[in-house]
């Protein structure tokens, strides 16, 4: 767990700064996949008392990012190899759904912006700043997600990436992969551009099949280490 978390700012909704911190833990691996949530260590790293946090999470666990087990707390979600193929698989089809949309839906003021944020990610990327350019990267996707303007599909969006967001973030951590990854984004937003749905499909799909690839490559690379519950 990383010593550097600055303490929560005491203000109206502390939970949800509170959640917003546990949830940047969680993504970044400062709490790791089947860790236990230890109520007092937290409360003492974040400098506020165990009712917000508590609060906190149950919105996380609502998210999906931890697990509440009967008699032992919460959990980080740690998904099994057949979770992740599963969640990829439904994460690809919503992708590729919200690129094609957006592309048709997008408005002069939608792209705009999101090519404002992609040149900040190239920005984060050139310094290698993981963090950045992750968070500017998930706004991206929300971004596209949000110009498809189909609320069924950005709620069914937001609920199975939250399982996804802590091994879409170690994707990166390989400097070829990670790479591949922003040249992948270049395409995205040209075909954004262009308004051309087809090429949008295409270029997410194979962007999430990718991004499958590389966390069962990882994942494979823990065997051993750490097994997820349930797993032979």
């Amino acid at each position: 767990m990383s010593a550097e978390i600055i303490s929560i700012p005491r203000a109206a909704g502390l939970h949800e700064h509170v959640a917003g911190r546990l949830r940047q833990m969680l993504v970044e691996g400062h709490i790791a996949p089947g860790a236990k949530l230890n109520e007092r260590e937290l409360s003492e790293v974040l400098r506020v008392s165990r009712t917000p946090l508590r609060e906190a999470i149950k919105m996380l666990a609502a998210e999906g990012l931890v697990e509440l087990l009967p008699n032992r707390g919460a959990i980080a979600l740690l998904l099994t190899e057949e979770d992740v193929r599963h969640t990829f698989e439904v994460m690809g089809g919503l992708e590729a759904m919200s690129g094609e949309l957006a592309a048709q839906r997008i408005t002069d003021a939608e792209l705009a912006e999101i090519q404002a944020m992609h040149y900040e990610m190239l920005a984060a990327y050139t310094r290698r700043d993981l963090s950045a350019y992750y968070r500017l990267n998930s706004q991206i996707h929300r971004a596209i997600n949000a110009a498809a303007k189909n609320p069924v599909l950005c709620a069914t969006y937001e609920r199975v990436n939250a399982r996804l967001q802590a091994l879409r973030f170690r994707s990166n951590q390989d400097g070829e992969k990670w790479k591949a990854a922003v040249e992948e984004h270049e395409r995205m937003i040209q075909a954004l551009a262009r308004r051309d749905g087809a090429a949008m499909r295409a270029v997410l799909a194979s962007h999430l099949k990718n991004k499958l690839d590389v966390v069962l490559e990882q994942l494979h690379e823990l065997e051993g280490q750490v097994r997820p519950r349930g797993a032979r």
